[in-house]
Formats: structure tokens, C-alpha cells, sequence
């Protein structure tokens, strides 16, 4: 369930404020040739946590490596207890249904993101339909902030890699035309 387009006590203005940091740890990514996620946790709009996709090619390829869950061991090993209802999850794609899942069972429910994953993305995931421990999750999703630099760096990533190459992930955001940035 989408909650409005604005998180309640963080602006657009903030929440560019954020992405920007993400957006920098996508690019460290895609210069070492990494898929290129970058992650920030904030609490109480404070970046608390950040990291980068890893593995997502090589001798240690794995799908593990996100940088959500990176990020999220990250804060758990700096900030053992933390009010993880007080996070905000700060992607330059949309999480996957393993990222999107992690951080909801551990206690994050906003989340903010540049690029759509139009192939794997779990935020539309229809909670109220599933068990229990799902179905009474009340949610923040904020969408598209940054999107236009987030998508030049997958379209990069996508005519020099190989990682996801003839994806209908891939096949869409290469058809995607590049807005003027301002």
C-alpha cells in the first residue's frame, strides 16, 4: 500500500539530501564494475549506514551481497538494539523481494528509492494478502527521487556488463530516454 508521496517529517528536499549519498556509493560501485545499488539507512533523517552492491560478478559472485543487506548488517553491528521504526531505507533501485523482506522483519517500514526494478522489485508486494506477520505492516514508499541520475549510471552499467545483460530489466532501462538534468 502506497502511503502519500512526501515522508511525514522529512521533505523531498531531505530526501534528495540522502539519495545523493546513496547515489554515491552506486557510483563507487560501478566503478569496480558492480552493479550499481547504493543503500543509506537514516534514523531520524541521520545516516546511520551505507554500502554498496558487492559480488555481483567474479570469483565471490553471489546474490547476497545487496547493498540493503550490506547496509543493514552494517547499522545491526554499529548500532546493536537500534529502533529500526525510526529507519529509512534509502535505495538507488527499488529493494528486491529479499531486501524488501529483510528490512521489514527487521522493523523498517519507509523507504525511498531513485529507479524502479521493474523485474525483481518487492515494494508492491501485497502485504495485507499474506500471513500474520506481514498483513499488519503499515508502510512509506517514496518513489523516482533521483531517478534520472540513478538510471544513467544502470544504463552505463548495462551497455559495459554483463550481469543481467538480456534481462527485462536491462532491455528497460536501455529504451529509457535520458531527461535533461537540471
Amino acid at each position: 500500500m502506497y502511503a502519500a508521496a512526501e515522508h511525514v517529517r522529512l521533505g523531498m528536499e531531505h530526501h534528495e539530501d540522502l539519495m545523493h549519498l546513496a547515489l554515491a556509493e552506486a557510483a563507487a560501485a560501478l566503478r569496480e564494475g558492480e552493479f550499481p545499488v547504493g543503500c543509506v539507512l537514516a534514523r531520524d533523517g541521520v545516516a546511520v549506514a551505507r554500502a554498496r552492491r558487492r559480488n555481483s560478478s567474479g570469483p565471490h559472485a553471489n546474490e547476497l551481497d545487496h547493498a540493503e543487506i550490506v547496509a543493514l548488517r552494517e547499522l545491526l553491528r554499529d548500532f546493536p538494539g537500534v529502533d529500526c521504526s525510526r529507519v529509512t531505507a534509502y535505495t538507488t533501485m527499488e529493494p528486491c523481494l529479499m531486501c524488501f523482506a529483510a528490512l521489514l522483519l527487521s522493523g523498517i517500514r519507509r523507504f525511498v528509492w531513485a529507479y524502479e526494478d521493474v523485474m525483481g522489485g518487492g515494494t508492491s508486494l501485497p502485504l495485507s494478502q499474506l500471513p500474520s506477520l506481514y498483513s499488519g505492516m503499515r508502510i512509506e514508499l517514496v518513489q523516482g527521487v533521483l531517478r534520472t541520475e540513478s538510471l544513467a549510471m544502470f544504463q552505463d552499467f548495462f551497455r559495459r556488463h554483463d550481469y543481467w545483460r538480456d534481462s527485462p530489466l536491462a532491455r528497460y532501462t536501455l529504451a529509457q530516454p535520458m531527461e535533461n538534468r537540471s
